[in-house]
């Protein structure tokens, strides 16, 4: 989970992480991260989930919604990042190069690389009506662009020659990854969207729930079928289906996903209802009146429940909330 992994860094190199959910373990830890519904600096508990939580980094006049990443980052990171421009500046040429400003550092690590985890997480889009949210600096290009030379660096040839073998050496394991993942994981994902594609009407008689066997990649899946499908005959498939059942093999217990409104995109074709973003456990339980709900996703894209029967009937109510 990509909030969770830099916030070990950002506190300590030498902190023991214990990844749990269990309230009582939660209560022995120094830091809480992530988990735990709830948010107070001052106790170092750091949780974005809860429908409460509206956070911006505001200070630095972002509107992005925090994750826990940004979190952390906002009341740990001048710290990290003044240790890590103290080795950065020794790596780059010691007393040769400028002291930085370390709060522009603060601010231009936010927006060039925080940000983007904060607005992922929190399923915000990159762009909204032609307005960009946030910057995304990860792609394959900006890896490639970072091999470059820098203004301030030797540009002779043997040296661009080097970082250009790098650069092709770099994008060819990539489209080899890309291929490899294709081939022995997106591919073989499609025939459990068939099969859950065809046993929908078992699940609702309006076939808008599916049940996958195993989590799988199944997006661009339910898409493609879909057209296939409407083609050859089945003018109600395309856009029926509006949740996705499946085990959570490494958390135990199920899951219920909206089905986005295009691959990776955070909008959906029918979020959870409103009224059960952000509760989790207990409260969410009663709120439902049905045993064993372990959450909602403050953005209602995903929840969850302890078994196959609750996570159905999670599903069939938010088809028809009362």
């Amino acid at each position: 989970h990509t909030p969770r992994a830099p916030r070990g860094r950002l506190l300590s190199e030498d902190a023991v992480v214990v990844r749990s959910r269990d309230p009582a373990v939660l209560a022995a830890c120094d830091v809480v991260v992530d988990v735990g519904a709830v948010c107070d600096p001052a106790c170092f508990r750091f949780d974005h989930h809860q429908s409460s939580f509206t956070e911006v980094m505001s200070e630095l006049g972002h509107k992005t919604k925090l994750s826990s990443a940004g979190l952390v980052y906002r009341h740990f990171g001048t710290r990290a990042v003044a240790r890590l421009a103290a080795l950065a500046r020794a790596q780059g040429g010691g007393e040769d190069v400028a002291e930085p400003d370390i709060d522009a550092i603060f601010r231009k690590v936010y927006r060039s690389f925080v940000e983007a985890i904060d607005g992922i997480d929190n399923g915000v889009e990159a762009y909204d009506g032609g307005v960009r949210n946030y910057d995304v600096t990860t792609t394959l290009g900006d890896r490639v662009s970072a091999l470059n030379p820098r203004w301030n660096q030797p540009t002779e040839v043997e040296d661009v020659n080097a970082r250009f073998a790098a650069a092709v050496a770099l994008a060819g394991e990539e489209f080899a990854a890309a291929v490899e993942v294709a081939v022995n994981s997106w591919w073989p994902a499609r025939a459990l969207v068939g099969a859950a594609l065809d046993s929908a009407v078992e699940l609702h008689p309006s076939r808008q729930i599916l049940e996958l066997v195993r989590p799988c990649p199944w997006a661009s899946h339910l898409v493609q079928l879909e057209l296939e499908r409407e083609a050859a005959g089945d003018v109600a498939v395309r856009g029926a289906a509006k949740y996705v059942l499946f085990p959570d093999t490494r958390g135990g217990g199920w899951r219920v996903q909206a089905v986005p409104l295009a691959e990776k995109s955070f909008e959906t074709r029918r979020p959870l209802p409103l009224a059960w973003r952000g509760v989790r456990d207990e409260q969410l339980s009663e709120l439902l009146g049905l045993e064993g709900c372990i959450f909602v996703h403050s953005s209602g894209f995903i929840g969850g429940h302890r078994t196959r029967e609750g996570v159905i009937e999670m599903a069939r109510r938010a088809l028809s909330p009362s």
